[in-house]
């Protein structure tokens, strides 16, 4: 059986807005995206880790951390870009670099540095195991249930979201999964087709909610770094 050739893509650009340099915040007395390179190598799933960046600073950071940065991001930098995008731009250019064809691509968003070399590892073997072509990672909802939920009006009182489940106990009801950006795996020739992770045949792929952290606020930051001196307890 032919080996996969399996690259791992960290899409990390310079121009956060709600953490301004979000990608090299300290974490636990480190850059912020170290944790992720960190967690891709110890995995050892990968034959390429590149980084794909616009900005210098995280691309000394990433090389002297044993990724790769063979070239640094001109496209798909900006505020609304889809990561999927950027992600697809940095396959075609490492292919190109490279020299080489890729059957697999994973996105590991460093924005989700609680992930780590095991769940890795749990979500590629997954991927193999189910053989499909695109895997999402996601946690499940705790006790903020979703459908539960309420849009505040201006006086203050609120509108029910699914008011047909008022007054169901938590335990009678269906559970909720919410997409996280930790782990995104995808077939290389199938991504190319459609541009995007998320298709009509995507399968997902539960994590902790611990491992599942996204961080984009201040606040976010501070969960994380909480929930990082919980594990370590």
């Amino acid at each position: 059986m032919v080996k996969k050739r399996v690259i791992a893509i960290i899409p990390a650009r310079g121009g956060s807005k709600r953490i301004p340099n979000k990608n090299c915040v300290d974490f636990i007395g480190k850059p912020l995206i170290t944790h992720t390179i960190n967690a891709a190598i110890n995995s050892k799933v990968f034959d390429e880790i590149v980084v794909s960046t616009d900005d210098q600073l995280i691309a000394d950071i990433s090389i002297n951390l044993g990724a790769s940065v063979p070239f640094l991001r001109d496209k798909f930098a900006d505020d609304f870009t889809p990561v999927s995008q950027a992600c697809l731009y940095a396959l075609k250019q490492a292919e190109k670099y490279f020299r080489k064809k890729y059957d697999v691509v994973v996105q590991l968003m460093p924005n989700c540095p609680l992930r780590n070399s095991q769940d890795i590892i749990n979500a590629y073997q997954e991927f193999k195991l189910t053989l499909t072509s695109f895997q999402i990672s996601c946690f499940e909802y705790g006790f903020m249930n979703p459908w539960w939920a309420i849009k505040l009006k201006k006086d203050k009182t609120g509108e029910k979201l699914f008011p047909e489940f008022d007054g169901k106990r938590s335990q009678d009801l269906e559970s909720l999964f919410c997409p996280t950006g930790a782990i995104w795996i995808a077939n290389t020739k199938e991504l190319k087709k459609t541009g995007s992770f998320y298709t009509s045949n995507t399968t997902y792929f539960p994590l902790s909610w611990m491992s599942a952290i996204d961080i984009d606020t201040f606040e976010d930051l501070t969960l994380a770094k909480a929930v990082y001196s919980l594990k370590k307890i």
